[in-house]
């Protein structure tokens, strides 16, 4: 079953128009800006100039509409709604901005409009093969990226210096671009899970936090790797080895059939009881053309893995004033099993 095969069966209302960019490109294989009208009969891209020859390549089967400085969105989406007779119209209210909301609702008056609720999401979170395949190739470039990195970085640099190698190696090696911006957090900065880097010269005995991933054909990885610089501290060594134990735990958790949240608690219960509350983030999410996508490993979540789900394993421990580390590999869960896509090694290293 095609993805647009598979959204139409989930579809409960007589028409779609879809926003996001990555639910775009899922459904018709469509990059540009605009968005998609969908009904059991008509398949329309709407979009401005600048992206209709683009529209007419990557998506030959679509129809297209093209807006003008008379003829916004709502008004083509109006149009084509009252052509299909449809009553019922699906937005993606999660994604669009209240001031949008509201030019489709005067423009579609007399239509109900119903929120999506996140269909193209939950049928995303089973990836086919040609999307693992992408997967793949996309965990390689990142993986072989840091491995040609490390010959190449020392104390003394600074963390943009070293983001900047390595988003370039991931480039050289055909990586589209960066599969998010790339963290690169040293010393005490390394106690922000989301560090930016910054012009912070990294000094010898500091553990360095690399998190980042390739794209290829929208595909994203993500992984994480924690180095050190120099000789290491026991106070650091025991923070690597507790987050190095914790994610393989939480690896060796995964299985078709688990809760989400029994995998996440695996990780954490072992964190927890050597650095309590020094793990404050989920365990792992699902990566796909989006980097944050379903199902979720957190304590909160409902989701349950199934072959075919993309998921993150990345815990870490975070010591304010100290420094931090994480290690996260992205994973493909099987019928017996999982598939690690990242080779990179795990054991510390000290450069």
């Amino acid at each position: 079953m095609s993805h647009l095969e598979a959204f139409l069966k989930a579809m409960r209302a007589d028409a779609a128009l879809v926003h996001k960019p990555e639910n775009l490109r899922w459904l018709a294989g469509y990059t540009g800006e605009g968005c998609l009208f969908i009904s059991a009969n008509r398949r329309v891209i709407l979009t401005d100039f600048r992206y209709v020859t683009q529209a007419r390549v990557q998506s030959p089967d679509w129809a297209l509409e093209q807006v003008s400085g008379d003829t916004g969105y709502p008004a083509l989406a109006a149009k084509l709604a009252r052509a299909e007779g449809a009553g019922r119209l699906w937005l993606e209210t999660d994604h669009l901005t209240y001031d949008d909301y509201q030019g489709f609702a005067q423009a579609l008056a007399g239509v109900e409009l119903l929120p999506m609720g996140g269909v193209p999401e939950r049928l995303r979170q089973v990836k086919d093969a040609a999307e693992l395949d992408s997967i793949r190739r996309a965990a390689k470039i990142a993986s072989d990226a840091f491995v040609n990195l490390l010959p190449r970085i020392h104390a003394g640099m600074t963390e943009r210096q070293v983001q900047r190698m390595l988003e370039y190696e991931m480039l050289e090696l055909g990586s589209e671009g960066v599969a998010f911006e790339t963290i690169a957090a040293s010393g005490p900065n390394g106690a922000l899970p989301h560090a930016r880097p910054s012009d912070r010269v990294i000094e010898s005995g500091e553990l360095l936090t690399l998190d980042f991933g390739a794209t290829v054909n929208g595909y994203r990885s993500d992984m994480t790797r924690t180095v050190g610089f120099g000789k290491i501290t026991g106070a650091l060594q025991d923070i690597y080895e507790t987050v190095r134990q914790a994610q393989q735990l939480g690896l060796d958790a995964l299985a078709a059939g688990r809760p989400c949240s029994e995998i996440d608690r695996v990780a954490r219960d072992f964190i927890d009881a050597r650095y309590p509350e020094a793990f404050g983030h989920s365990l792992g999410h699902g990566v796909g053309l989006f980097i944050h996508e379903q199902p979720r490993l957190s304590q909160r979540s409902t989701d349950v893995l199934v072959p075919g789900n993309v998921v993150t394993v990345e815990p870490g421990v975070y010591i304010p004033d100290l420094g931090g580390c994480r290690i996260e590999d992205t994973v493909i869960i099987t019928a017996d099993g999982y598939e690690n896509t990242i080779a990179a090694p795990k054991a510390l290293i000290e450069l």
